[in-house]
């Protein structure tokens, strides 16, 4: 099986790169995963561009998770215009490939300190953060599939953000993610966030 994924292209920012990184693209995934932050600060009409660019060159199911540049109240209307990407937003969805069943677990994450703005705008930031660790360790209980996928934003650990400046660790993503990776012991754990 043959997984493509990719997150952050902030599109118009790095557009064009991902666009020549799908055109160079000689092998034909089984799956795609997107991790989230795909258009920048919330400008749903970068998505339309986004999902053109996928579109007639991808052909094998494409998987998303949002991120933080895809703002809460923009994320119904992205999922009703784009119903061809199946987008998880703290839920899970079973893909069959083959005779494979994949469990893939699609959230945000979550941040072990919140941002500023964060703490202004989104009520009970902490809570939604913690209720979002609960929810991921749940469904990735239930799931029974032949492989477990975990696709989200923030990184669920601070051992993938290497390269990072440390002092910054707290904000890309949360430590509480890794007893739930411990014990769970998902196949495969995509995140974005980390440039």
């Amino acid at each position: 099986m043959i997984i493509a994924a990719t997150s952050d292209v902030h599109s118009p920012r790095f557009f064009g790169e991902f666009v020549k990184a799908i055109d160079r693209m000689t092998i034909k995934p089984d799956l795609f995963l997107l991790a989230g932050d795909m258009i920048a600060r919330g400008e749903t009409a970068e998505y339309e561009k986004v999902y053109n660019a996928l579109f007639g060159k991808i052909k094998c199911p494409i998987i998303a998770c949002f991120g933080n540049q895809e703002y809460q109240q923009i994320r119904d209307g992205i999922k009703k215009k784009f119903p061809d990407i199946k987008f998880l937003d703290d839920n899970a969805a079973v893909q069959q490939i083959g005779s494979t069943y994949i469990g893939i677990i699609g959230t945000t994450g979550s941040l072990d300190t919140p941002t500023p703005w964060q703490k202004a705008n989104i009520p009970n930031v902490e809570k939604v953060y913690q209720e979002r660790i609960a929810v991921v360790d749940r469904l990735m209980q239930r799931l029974r599939t032949h492989v477990t996928i975990l696709l989200m934003h923030y990184a669920p650990t601070y051992k993938s953000l290497e390269g990072e400046n440390p002092r910054f660790y707290s904000s890309m993503g949360s430590q509480q993610f890794e007893p739930i990776l411990w014990n769970r012991k998902p196949t495969l754990v995509v995140h974005g966030h980390s440039h």
